[in-house]
Parts: structure tokens; sequence; C-alpha cells
């Protein structure tokens, strides 16, 4: 059963007990503007139930939310002919920034690479794991997938 956790923000939101702006709904989604507004347009996922964060996911879980993403995205490309593209966040635990324990995906326009948003890592130096090693690690997460 799915439900909502009312203390939560975003379950607030989408249950229409806290106004938005919003840009989609239907009845498993609610897709709204980020009050942040990164770029004209930032907008946030939210499915209509709880969930934390992807950890909590099942399968179906995930086909009822990111199968909306390609409609919402593609009307904001419509809607914003000057929209480069577009980019596609879920933060999952507080150490990866997540801030809202509801789980949402931002789908942030870009306009140019100057826009005021940017992804920045460090990838591992060339040779701090080895094909040993990357096989290891290959092996150890394939080990602990379950089979639907």
């Amino acid at each position: 059963m799915k439900t909502t956790k009312p203390d939560c923000i975003f379950c607030k939101i989408a249950n229409g007990e806290i106004p938005t702006h919003v840009v989609y709904e239907d009845d498993v989604v609610m897709a709204f503007l980020d009050t942040s507004q990164i770029t004209k347009g930032h907008t946030l996922v939210v499915p209509k139930y709880h969930l934390d964060n992807i950890f909590d996911y099942e399968a179906d879980d995930a086909a009822a939310i990111f199968q909306r993403l390609p409609k919402i995205a593609q009307a904001m490309q419509r809607a914003f002919p000057d929209m480069q593209g577009v980019n596609i966040l879920n933060n999952n635990g507080e150490v990866a920034f997540q801030s809202v324990f509801h789980t949402h995906i931002h789908l942030i326009p870009r306009y140019t690479n100057k826009d005021g948003f940017g992804l920045k890592w460090i990838p591992a130096k060339e040779g701090t794991y080895s094909d040993d090693v990357l096989e290891t690690i290959a092996q150890t997460v394939h080990a602990e997938i379950k089979e639907d």
C-alpha cells in the first residue's frame, strides 16, 4: 500500500495542502516548479506517495515515476525553444546532497554552459583502480543483484 507521510513537505504539496506551481499532475506524480529556480523552468517530479529515496523503490515505482520524465522534459523543450539541454538529477542520502527526504527528480533546463549551474567531480587518477580491482568491484555488486 502506497501511503503519504504526514510531516513530509512534498507529501503535503502532492496532496494539495501547500500551494505550488504545478507543471504536470496525474494519479502517480506531481511535477512543480522548484522555488529556487536554478535556471528558468527548474522542475521537481515527485511521486504522490512517500518514498525516502531510491533505496526504497521497487521496480514498479521506478517504472511509474521515471516513465513520466520524457513527457515533462519534452514539454519543457517546446515551452522554452532556447533550451539547449536538460540535467536530470536525483540525489539519494544526505551525503549525496539530498535535502528533502521524499524522493524527487530535478529537471534543470540548460540554456548555455554559463547559465549558473554546473556539475563538478574529480575522477580518480588513471591507474587507481586496476582491472583486477574493477573486476572485484563489479563481481561484488553483481552478487547482490536480486532477480525478480
